[in-house]
């Protein structure tokens, strides 16, 4: 699309996203590419968040034991995740590539490796976790009454991991071909599935009394395993960019290795992301006590579902740089990538607003404790005080893992967040005795430096010769 393109009306440019296609990002409008790839992976979050909204939806009303075996579930499961993204980045950042340089033949070979990649390390971690379920309960602290009840829901979770594993591996190959709508369309049918299966599958129909909690590990194994047969049906159709056929998958090791070299920076960006909430929710709830611990908890749903939009937009970026970067048009990368943060910096900036205006009324639909109440809005507003920075952040980093780069945003994370955040919370409560709000503060101060050295790092240009 060039950019003498007549004006889209915004309803157009809506409908044109959502109908989604492959593109070639490397020309035309810089802003209509954003926006098209954008609102589907905005979408595509938001139907990811909607998945444990309502599984706990339905799984609260079985009781505590069952709220607890879902939580320390989902735990252990962030590491699934975090190789599910890993591998995702990785592949995205190839393909991207590829399809930039007009070697669509690559880059569907780039994808059948990949899918051979996630097939034996799904294998792999699905029988380890399986077996190990009990014990990995027990190691979460998980009393033996919770794990007697809740042991079948962990198995069929983790014996799931696959599904996990491909439905963030294939979404992460359909961005780097430039069709983001695709991915947002299989986690819309796996989240329509899931919200259908779940209240049958957990209570009955009928005479049939249902399968209880279990009920609702079957049900997100059902929806996200459609989402991954809608995938698969597009892979394998032979109207994409990357065409796949059953006789081509023979594995090619190098380029495994190549696609692991890459993936596993960016596992650990996640795993080290993730770990550092972990610890901050415990000095929160150390400090602050439970009031204090659930008022945080309201605060970080509030902040996930917000900006989820700049997410949209960071994840709009990685494929623009891999695609323009293989079209030797460094340059327009650059450009696409200061956009995102210009777009980013705005929205964030009036989310910031919203927060210190609303924050009050916004937790208040959470919960109609006042002291709860008090204390989540005031840490919605402490933390939302840092969200230009965050997004800024979140384009660069996401820019670089665009590129091929992604060791340098590990790094990044590792410094912001494990060898300054964390030690900073630690010092203002366990030694200086403050109270549960430094934990918190350190979140929008820990932000503002992880973006302070991406910028840096972004506009020193190393990203622009990386070669994958």
């Amino acid at each position: 699309m060039s950019e003498n393109t007549k004006p889209h009306s915004i309803w157009k440019v809506f409908l044109e996203a959502l109908r989604g296609g492959e593109r070639d990002y490397t020309s035309g409008s810089i802003r209509l590419a954003i926006v098209l790839l954008a609102i589907p992976m905005i979408l595509e979050l938001s139907m990811e968040s909607l998945f444990a909204v309502v599984d706990m939806y339905f799984v609260g009303k079985l009781g505590e034991h069952a709220i607890a075996v879902v939580g320390y579930t989902e735990a252990m499961l962030t590491i699934i995740y975090s190789m599910a993204i890993g591998l995702s980045t990785a592949a995205t950042a190839v393909i991207s590539r590829r399809v930039g340089e007009k070697s669509e033949a690559e880059a569907s070979e780039t994808a059948v490796q990949s899918l051979i990649l996630a097939a034996l390390i799904s294998a792999l971690l699905s029988v380890i976790a399986v077996l190990s379920a009990r014990h990995l309960l027990s190691f979460m602290g998980a009393s033996p009454e919770v794990i007697e009840k809740g042991l079948g829901f962990t198995q069929i979770m983790f014996g799931s991991s696959g599904v996990i594993i491909f439905i963030f591996l294939i979404n992460g190959i359909f961005r780097g071909a430039g069709n983001a709508s695709i991915a947002m369309r299989s986690l819309w049918l796996a989240s329509l599935a899931n919200i259908i299966l779940d209240p049958l599958l957990i209570y009955g129909i009928g005479t049939w009394t249902g399968w209880g909690l279990e009920g609702a590990a079957i049900a997100t194994c059902i929806g996200r395993s459609l989402g991954v047969i809608y995938q698969c049906t597009v892979l394998f159709g032979g109207k994409s960019v990357i065409r796949l056929s059953v006789k081509n998958f023979l594995p090619d090791r190098k380029l495994m290795i190549h696609l692991l070299e890459l993936a596993w920076p960016a596992t650990f960006q996640f795993i080290i992301a993730s770990g550092s909430w972990i610890i901050l929710t415990k000095l929160v709830a150390e400090t602050g006590g439970t009031t204090a611990s659930a008022a945080y908890q309201i605060a970080i749903r509030n902040v996930v579902f917000f900006i989820l939009p700049a997410w949209g937009l960071s994840n709009a970026a990685a494929t623009l740089v891999g695609q323009n970067l293989g079209a030797k048009n460094p340059e327009r990368a650059a450009q696409s990538t200061w956009m995102c943060v210009k777009y980013n910096i705005f929205f964030m900036a009036l989310v910031t607003l919203i927060f210190l205006l609303f924050a009050d009324f916004i937790c208040g639909l959470f919960t109609t404790d006042p002291e709860v109440l008090s204390k989540a809005a005031l840490s919605l507003r402490i933390i939302g005080s840092g969200f230009i920075f965050y997004g800024i952040g979140m384009v660069m980093m996401q820019a670089l893992n665009g590129a091929g780069d992604t060791k340098t945003p590990t790094y990044i994370n590792l410094v912001g967040f494990w060898l300054f955040q964390i030690p900073l919370a630690v010092f203002l409560t366990q030694v200086l005795k403050w109270n549960y709000l430094a934990a918190v503060a350190a979140v929008p101060i820990a932000e503002t430096l992880v973006a302070i050295l991406a910028w840096w790092y972004f506009r020193k240009g190393n990203w622009k010769t990386i070669e994958v």
